[in-house]
């Protein structure tokens, strides 16, 4: 195996030169630089990151803590941290937090050491406790945090009027008896989006607190049993806000099973605009969240809180989230009504507001 030493005989430069290429300094000519990545590149030399490490008190490691690693969100989230990681040079270190304060505390000590900086969603009290003991050391950022942590960056979704705007077009269409499906307890996107879901029927004039509420836990396996729910109901809602994509592919699924169709004996609409939301029978009706934006952005935030060190102050970012109307809610295309696919392949057929 090529030592530095080799690189720098080849080279003709200096020991120091080399590891000053290779830890980006920009003391190093442009066309040195260039020559020295040639030569380790032919004698396949691979820089040794403990070392480097030891000596720049860097890793040039981002660690990043989810509550999950599965789902079209999550993997969207951290395929925007991996690409605006690698632009500045990093690489992330990935873990599952799974929202258990034990659990969380114990990756987090994991990770130090081996870490610049932390990445982290905290949406729970549990999660917090750790945000706390993990700043002292490295710089974190937060996604879509409960609260607002001294020292700590954030970024976060407009949860609540994104889910204002979603409810609000469905009374638009004439629902005034709307379901909502909500995320995990102690969530804090599943309580911004249900306190969104309660402001609106409250500006609408109905009474929140007599619509139907179904614990979910932001799987498709919740939806579809807040599905069964709802179709055993007497009267049935003419709508559904579910708080995310996920649940709303179970609960189109339940729908499908018992033999109704969407929008024409209920409308749904989600919450998140998953990539397969569009691909849906019918296509879902969803507000619009940039997941892989969301990585990107905490990225951004985390450069430049290791740049700024202890004096940089906490900067807080807000994400836009914006109501994408298709087919699933029997969205108005002109008047008053709206239109909808005839039973049997018809044609579509216009129903006043109810």
């Amino acid at each position: 195996m090529a030592t530095i030493r080799d690189v720098a005989r080849v080279a003709g430069v200096s020991i120091a030169t080399v590891s000053r290429v290779f830890n980006n300094h920009t003391l190093v000519n442009p066309e040195t630089a260039s020559r020295v990545l040639e030569v380790a590149s032919q004698l396949e030399y691979w820089p040794n990151g403990a070392a480097q490490s030891l000596t720049t008190r860097r890793t040039h490691t981002l660690g990043v803590m989810l509550p999950e690693l599965f789902g079209e969100f999550y993997s969207e989230v951290i395929r925007g941290i991996d690409r605006e990681s690698r632009a500045h040079d990093y690489q992330i270190l990935l873990s599952s937090s799974h929202s258990n304060g034990e659990e969380v505390l114990i990756a987090g000590r994991a990770m130090l050491g081996r870490i610049d900086g932390l990445i982290m969603m905290a949406p729970d009290e549990a999660s917090i406790e750790t945000v706390e003991r993990v700043r002292r050391r490295v710089p974190v950022v937060l996604l879509n945090p409960r609260i607002e942590v001294e020292g700590c960056c954030s970024v976060a979704f407009e949860n609540f009027s994104g889910a204002r705007a979603a409810v609000e077009h469905l009374v638009g269409l004439g629902h005034n008896d709307i379901a909502l499906i909500t995320g995990p307890q102690g969530n804090v996107d599943a309580e911004e989006r249900a306190r969104g879901f309660r402001r609106a029927l409250a500006d609408a004039g109905l009474d929140p607190d007599a619509a139907l509420v179904i614990p979910g836990d932001f799987r498709e396996s919740a939806g579809y049993e807040a599905g069964v729910a709802i179709l055993a109901r007497r009267p049935r809602p003419t709508a559904v806000f579910a708080a995310n994509d996920c649940m709303a592919v179970g609960l189109l699924a339940a729908l499908r099973a018992a033999g109704r169709r969407v929008p024409r004996d209920i409308a749904v609409v989600g919450f998140d605009d998953i990539a397969m939301a569009a691909y849906l029978n019918p296509p879902l009706t969803t507000v619009r969240v940039d997941a892989c934006g969301l990585g990107q952005q905490a990225v951004e935030l985390m450069m430049g809180a290791m740049e700024a060190g202890a004096t940089g102050g906490s900067v807080r970012q807000l994400l836009p989230a914006v109501l994408t109307v298709r087919q699933s809610c029997g969205a108005a295309s002109a008047g008053t009504g709206y239109l909808e696919e005839a039973a049997g392949g018809a044609g579509p057929v216009r129903r006043g507001r109810k």
